[in-house]
């Protein structure tokens, strides 16, 4: 795979249209309908196969390749005390990817997804590798060893931003299939998600800010303090890209411009939990119409992320407390993705089947 650039550039936001198709909803809805089944017998599956084919412009959607973009990246912000885990287990986390370890490889490999994991500025620079064939794949899009610290100032410059921005689009425009799951890894980034969320969708810090990776009660308000202190730092990055600059991380923005080249190339676009919902909130503040590409696989224990989905209208496939990140969540709806477009596509109709509707009342 081509790595993407590292120097300067300028961000152009990709054109994105609205999905809005009354004749295919109609066309959709009217092939549900008239399954074997009564009337929404297949709650909220149904749901999830309408809002498939209305991505990919179908009433027979099909998904192809699906691939699994992590992007990993370090924080300044963890130098404060932000996290229970030290910064080190970043580049860890990174080498347990690729090496076939880390649940998101488990559940990747499990359901034939394949894992591409990007080093959008991890401290410890990973070294380069090949992979063998349908194994992770590391790609470097480095722009510096980590944020600086945002309780004290912008965690990037805005050139840093827009270069990230176009890494994660030129990532999405070299990968096959028709969807991206979203995936990331970094210390300190819950800190950078609640940020965010504080900043873009005005929900109360106290609301944002969670345990993370295991903070205790003592360690949650210290957390909250230091992210005061980085809106206080940054008042004036009210916009979203400035936002994201001011507050974010380089895997959160890298994650924003895949996004949105994602949401261009019509791909559907499954997200997992409360990071990879920051960046979809970046986006989505940029280009409304993103959403329409979304399907939210979870809802995160970590305690912003109910409000994060709030404030995307989202509503997850799953609820089961997990809050791991690394797109684990996105890897686990999987299956109800596929059994969806399976049920659209194959199952019959009552026509079809030679069997007998619902008697007129």
């Amino acid at each position: 795979m081509t790595t993407p650039s590292t120097t300067s550039t300028s961000f152009t936001l990709p054109p994105i249209a609205d999905l809005a198709d009354p004749q295919l909803t109609v066309a959709l809805q009217h092939r549900l309908d008239h399954k074997t089944k009564p009337l929404g017998a297949l709650g909220r599956l149904e749901a999830l196969a309408l809002r498939l084919g209305q991505i990919l412009g179908t009433d027979t959607p099909v998904l192809r390749a699906p691939q699994v973009l992590v992007c990993a990246a370090d924080h300044g912000l963890a130098a404060r005390g932000v996290s229970a885990y030290p910064s080190d287990v970043t580049w860890q986390m990174v080498e347990n990817f690729l090496a076939g370890g880390a649940a998101v490889s488990v559940l990747a490999r499990q359901h034939g997804l394949q894992l591409t994991v990007a080093d959008c500025g991890v401290a410890r620079e990973i070294p380069a590798r090949a992979a063998a064939p349908g194994a992770p794949r590391l790609v470097s899009c480095r722009i510096a060893a980590g944020t600086q610290d945002a309780s004290g100032g912008p965690a990037m410059s805005a050139a840093q931003c827009e270069q990230a921005l176009a890494n994660g689009m030129a990532i999405v425009r070299g990968l096959p299939g028709n969807v991206l799951l979203l995936g990331e890894m970094g210390i300190g980034n819950t800190s950078v998600a609640s940020l965010l969320l504080a900043r873009l969708a005005g929900v109360a810090l106290a609301d944002c800010v969670g345990a993370g990776t295991g903070l205790d009660e003592t360690g949650i308000a210290r957390k909250r303090a230091v992210l005061q202190r980085a809106l206080d730092a940054n008042a004036g990055a009210t916009e979203p890209l400035a936002a994201l600059a001011a507050l974010g991380g380089f895997e959160v923005a890298t994650l924003t411009g895949a996004v949105l080249q994602a949401a261009a190339e019509r791909r559907v676009i499954v997200v997992d939990g409360f990071i990879t919902s920051a960046a979809v909130l970046v986006a989505a503040r940029l280009a409304p119409h993103v959403l329409q590409r979304c399907v939210f696989a979870h809802r995160s224990g970590e305690r912003g992320h109910a409000f994060m989905l709030q404030a995307l209208q989202a509503e997850p496939l799953l609820d089961m407390g997990l809050r791991l990140g690394e797109g684990s969540g996105a890897a686990l709806a999987w299956p109800l993705l596929e059994s969806a477009c399976r049920v659209l596509r194959e199952m019959a109709s009552f026509e079809s089947a030679g069997v007998a509707g619902p008697s007129e009342s």
